[in-house]
């Protein structure tokens, strides 16, 4: 009895010291949870700080932490491109804040189109008499179109400016696909609906070489019009050319060349950098040499408290790719969606919906049930008003077609009006192991799709005729709600890609114009007279556990994201190996028809994400056992 008493005893202590190690956790995080609020006191006389380590969005994804913690790489930050733009605009008007400074060093990139309004409201705070001082150790595309909004652009001695414009190589898989066995089965309308190729083709189709190199060259021309806008003295004409030559007359002093044609106003490190704008607004409170008074967005937020004054009109985000299920913030999941549209609905006082829209597209049956939510705010005459972003492709354009009015941006990618399917089959991989398959059917459809067997003809035929109808539908509803002929729909379809400007020209939209034109659209619409009314945004809450997991998130390591023009070369090819790891999921994950453009990320300048703790199928895993 004395033993058992022990050993009882001995059970007892750790239940109760892990009970106690649970509760010493839980409060921790929820210290840590409430600690990170933003601090509205932390506003101080000085400078606004902007310190972009990682990308701009218009929806930051929401972060598994579980997946993050057990990951050996740390998730990129990711900022909201409303409130960088809404802190700009607060500086304007608060009189603590003297200047800006946007910190690029480790900024990684944003669309095109979120780039371009932030640099209009960067231009707001020059105008008000308030510089803006912009530093990076290298600056690339997206980081000089904001730092060319700049009064003064510094750049590190090591560094200097290196634009490249869009466009590079995709990578094409059915070479490999031949050697392995893999057979992908492609389903698919549209003659410009190139999401495939990767799977059928080693190079590009001659429609899709075509189709792409306008798009890009319409974008670039808006990369460059923005920037010569922003600062004309800027002579980039000669090192776009040809940058070799540039370069090395300079004797591969690319800071220098870069001073020398007005790209940057100064050359000095970041300790040089921030003694001069400490001379300008004020020594920081930190003891460390190079600080200056600061701070932050998020404190400039919360001491200014959005206005709450008269009707809201409702904006919903639909960012990411558009799947099916639920899904928080940062992807666009079809239940989740169409619920918060519905429950917006409910909310007799909304006046008015804007959809901000900036997805790539993806599966046809979320996409629809998004399309039926806005369709019923239209019934209950409910004004919706689309605003695209960087994005409005397939999926993106479909569920745009509910609006009364669509607002695009120049630079904004959209149409891609097509419709595909892909289904792998591994039939000659498994014969090269030895492995066969056999067995019964009752109908010519048993057992199909056979992955393994091999996929029937009767089913692709059966595949094709429902992709076929998809895309007659996508046309009905296009051509019903632009009020054309299906015909001249398919004319502008087949998957093809266009830029805002184009698009508008071919009837796909109604206006150029911002987030804040489609909120004063919307205003109008629904008979709201300035001043009456305030945007309302609904957007999806992150569940409990993530919240309260996320409190104790360490904040991404800058060691993570390079500063240098090499670095950043090395971390792009981190970003290719990330591609193919999300082509190869595509292939054995994807499910149902898709209305997606695949491509449009890369021409719209939006970036490539690193994934953390994501689960790879069965095919990722098959090219990577062999890799």
């Amino acid at each position: 009895m004395t033993f058992m008493r022990g050993v009882w005893r001995f059970l007892v202590g750790i239940k109760d010291g892990l009970v106690l190690l649970f509760l010493l956790v839980f409060f921790g995080m929820l210290y840590a949870l409430l600690s990170a609020g933003p601090n509205p006191g932390a506003v101080r006389d000085g400078a606004l700080l902007i310190e972009l380590d990682g990308f701009v969005s218009e929806q930051p994804a929401a972060i598994d932490p579980v997946a993050a913690l057990m990951s050996q790489r740390a998730p990129m930050r990711e900022y909201r491109q409303r409130d960088i733009s809404r802190a700009l605009e607060l500086a304007v008007k608060d009189d603590r804040i003297k200047a800006v400074v946007l910190d690029l060093d480790r900024f990684m990139g944003g669309g095109q189109t979120s780039l371009a309004a932030v640099g209009e409201r960067i231009d707001a705070v020059r105008k008000a008499g308030k510089p803006v001082y912009a530093f990076a150790t290298a600056y690339s595309d997206d980081g000089y179109q904001l730092a060319a909004h700049a009064s003064e652009i510094w750049v590190d001695p090591l560094g200097g400016v290196l634009p490249t414009g869009p466009g590079g190589s995709r990578t094409y898989y059915k070479g490999l696909f031949d050697q392995l066995g893999i057979k992908a089965h492609i389903y698919r309308v549209g003659t410009f609906k190139s999401a495939v190729e990767p799977y059928m083709r080693t190079d590009q189709s001659p429609e899709a070489e075509v189709a792409m190199k306008a798009l890009y060259d319409e974008v670039w021309e808006q990369w460059r019009n923005d920037v010569a806008k922003a600062r004309p003295k800027a002579k980039l004409d000669a090192l776009l050319a040809d940058a070799p030559t540039a370069v090395e007359a300079a004797k591969g002093d690319l800071a220098q060349l870069s001073l020398t044609n007005g790209l940057v106003d100064k050359l000095g490190d970041r300790i040089a950098f921030g003694k001069y704008v400490a001379a300008k607004v004020g020594e920081g409170r930190e003891e460390k040499i190079g600080t200056f008074a600061e701070t932050r967005p998020a404190a400039l937020l919360a001491a200014h408290s959005p206005s709450r004054d008269g009707s809201p009109v409702g904006v919903i985000t639909v960012a990411g790719e558009i799947i099916d299920g639920e899904g928080g913030p940062g992807v666009a999941a079809g239940d989740s969606v169409s619920e918060l549209i519905y429950d917006a609905l409910k909310n007799v006082e909304i006046k008015a919906l804007v959809v901000r829209v900036d997805s790539p597209g993806g599966s046809v049956t979320a996409s629809e049930k998004i399309r039926l939510a806005l369709a019923e705010a239209k019934k209950r005459k409910i004004p919706v008003v689309v605003s695209m972003a960087n994005l409005a492709a397939s999926g993106g354009y479909w569920i745009s077609m509910p609006a009364d009015t669509i607002f695009t941006e120049p630079s904004t990618i959209t149409g891609s009006i097509g419709i595909f399917g892909v289904l792998p089959s591994g039939k000659e991989a498994l014969a090269k192991w030895g492995v066969t398959t056999d067995g019964v059917r009752t109908t010519p459809l048993s057992g199909e799709p056979d992955v393994l067997g091999g996929i029937s003809p009767e089913f692709d035929r059966l595949a094709q005729s429902t992709v076929e109808k998809g895309y007659r539908d996508f046309l009905t509803r296009v051509a019903a709600s632009r009020k054309k002929t299906v015909e001249q729909v398919d004319a502008i379809g087949q998957g093809r890609v266009w830029a805002g400007g184009t698009a508008l020209q071919l009837g796909l939209v109604d206006r150029l114009g911002d987030l804040d034109d489609a909120l004063a659209e919307a205003a109008r619409l629904a008979k709201l007279e300035k001043g009456d009314w305030h945007p309302l945004y609904i957007e999806p809450m992150p569940d409990f556990a993530s919240t309260l997991l996320g409190g104790l998130m360490p904040e991404p390591a800058q060691a993570h994201v390079p500063t240098d023009l090499f670095g950043r070369a090395a971390f792009e090819q981190q970003l290719l190996f990330d591609r193919i790891a999300a082509d190869m999921r595509l292939l054995s994950g994807i499910q149902g028809a898709q209305v997606r453009c695949l491509e449009c990320g890369a021409v719209a300048g939006v970036p490539a994400r690193p994934e953390v703790g994501h689960d790879d199928g069965w095919f990722a895993m098959l090219i990577r056992s062999i890799s």
